[in-house]
């Protein structure tokens, strides 16, 4: 579900962003076009909410391969902080440092937290051009699993063969 105030609805073109895959590697999301891309915003490592929200996306990693899709954690932590959660629980997906200047992909996705310091907790799924075709924002203390990104991406799979028959 998206929220009427968001900055970046269904339709918009993804804000383009480089972060820190590790210290000495980066991504940028332009670099993945041509696939599904989804965006996993989270306030911290270590939190418990956040660790129970990308286990779950860890878990359905197989269900996310199906649609082509890259998953990418994105929090204001540091590179060396994200490898260490990333090992400590065998997260197979890159986790992106958007540390220095510190929210600054948050903050051009609208979903940044001054009052904390850290992001909201919301996903956005991008097609394979680059542009939002779902976006959701939860509670920081609720972890909204990842159902409606396999909607979203279902939906999009499906879309994509309509287009292609017609």
């Amino acid at each position: 579900m998206s929220d009427p105030q968001d900055p970046f609805p269904p339709g918009a073109a993804a804000p383009d962003f480089t972060l820190r895959t590790t210290p000495d590697q980066s991504i940028s999301l332009s670099e993945l076009r041509g696939n599904p891309v989804v965006l996993v915003f989270y306030p911290a490592d270590w939190s418990p909410v956040c660790n129970d929200e990308l286990a779950v996306f860890n878990q359905l990693l197989p269900e996310f391969a199906r649609f082509g899709a890259q998953i990418l954690g994105i929090s204001v932590d540091g590179a060396w902080c994200h490898n260490a959660f990333a090992d400590a629980r065998g997260l197979q997906f890159s986790l992106l440092a958007d540390f220095e200047p510190k929210g600054e992909v948050a903050r051009r996705y609208g979903v940044y937290r001054d009052t904390d310091g850290t992001s909201e907790r919301s996903s956005f799924v991008i097609d394979p051009e680059g542009i939002i075709t779902w976006n959701e924002r939860s509670p920081v203390g609720i972890n909204p699993g990842a159902g409606g990104v396999l909607r979203a991406l279902e939906a999009m799979a499906g879309d994509q063969e309509a287009e292609t028959e017609g």
